[in-house]
């Protein structure tokens, strides 16, 4: 069965939005996956639509122990290394689906109510209540709002991170490529390459 909340996609960008109105995120090496929740079900969804569920046990495991029984969250696979850097070389192999855990930033649904039509800062609000006091295997993506943007993404790039997502805090969600979202990769980082690789 394929979800009903399709992923929002961000926009290349070349520079990151310095205004008010846009918050940042890191932006972890992983899969994109939606975590859908009903009742004592968890459900993994990967961006194209495929059931994941069996993959990754610590995030089914995260999110069956959370006091809500239903929900819908927007997040990253990752498998963290020992600098708490995403190590996307051992999330590829398969060899390590046990540490598989999820970067979780943004929520869709909750207890029945789709959120999608409501701003991100909301949305933000809803997923930290939702993930307070949470259990390994599922954690909140910190973020900051307005000017500081552009120091954010110099400081990423710094300590070898993939680079930054920007996101307009008072927009809705929206499913498919949105210019709401603006990612800007580092340069320098080993994504660069994978994406090249898959131009050629």
């Amino acid at each position: 069965m394929r979800t009903t909340f399709l992923p929002c996609l961000p926009t290349s960008g070349t520079s990151v939005p310095a205004t008010p109105t846009w918050l940042h995120e890191i932006k972890y090496d992983g899969y994109r996956l939606i975590v859908q929740r009903e009742g004592e079900r968890v459900r993994l969804f990967s961006r194209n639509g495929n059931d994941w569920s069996g993959r990754y046990p610590w995030i089914v495991e995260a999110a069956l122990k959370n006091k809500h029984s239903q929900f819908v969250i927007d997040g990253e696979a990752v498998v963290l290394g020992v600098d708490g850097i995403a190590d996307f070389n051992a999330l590829h192999s398969r060899k390590h689906d046990h540490e598989v855990q999820l970067y979780a930033f943004d929520i869709l649904a909750l207890d029945g109510e789709d959120l999608r039509g409501v701003p991100l800062s909301a949305r933000k609000a809803s997923l930290a209540r939702l993930l307070t006091r949470r259990p390994d295997g599922i954690f909140v993506a910190p973020f900051e709002t307005g000017e500081i943007g552009p120091d954010l993404f110099r400081a990423a790039c710094n300590m070898g991170l993939e680079g930054m997502v920007s996101k307009r805090s008072d927009r809705p969600y929206r499913a498919g490529r949105s210019k709401d979202w603006i990612k800007v990769k580092n340069r320098r980082h080993p994504a660069m390459s994978r994406v090249m690789d898959e131009l050629s």
